[in-house]
């Protein structure tokens, strides 16, 4: 014989509401970068800011960038909300002073709006546009091989 359950729609209501209550009362994870929050990352000077980025985008800062590549940080760093700055630097690592602006980075063809978050820290600004396309097929048809040619009315 089957056991028969029985609900109790208090019990379930009553459950719903301790789940809710718990959801609201857990705080927003707060943001770090190898024991350091986002503000102390902004208000830290290049020089020991260095330290903490990953061995490529450390390689890149003290070996000295180009006129033109420190303009665009620069550029970057005055950039308003919602304003979009477009480059062809695919190769810049991306610094704690370009949180919260958008990039307009060049993918081959146009330029693709990147809004950086505070997890892109270290990472290079060409990870974050994607150069190719995925690649799709169509049906079957004419020029198919001779056994695939034939496609069914129904």
């Amino acid at each position: 014989m089957a056991k028969r359950i029985i609900v109790n729609a208090g019990a379930a209501r009553r459950k719903m509401r301790k789940a809710k209550a718990i959801i609201e009362t857990r705080s927003k994870k707060e943001f770090h970068y190898r024991g350091k929050t986002l503000e102390e990352l902004q208000a830290m000077p290049i020089g020991e800011l260095l330290p903490l980025l990953p061995s490529r985008t450390r390689r890149l800062y003290t070996r000295g960038l180009k006129p033109e590549e420190l303009k665009f940080i620069e550029k970057v760093a005055e950039a308003g909300p919602g304003e979009v700055v477009r480059t062809h630097f695919r190769h810049i690592g991306i610094l704690p002073r370009m949180v919260g602006k958008i990039v307009g980075v060049h993918a081959g063809k146009d330029f693709l709006p990147v809004t950086i978050a505070p997890d892109m820290i270290g990472h290079r600004l060409g990870e974050f546009a994607i150069t190719t396309k995925a690649c799709v097929h169509s049906g079957v048809g004419v020029g198919a091989t001779r056994g695939s040619k034939h496609v069914p009315l129904k």
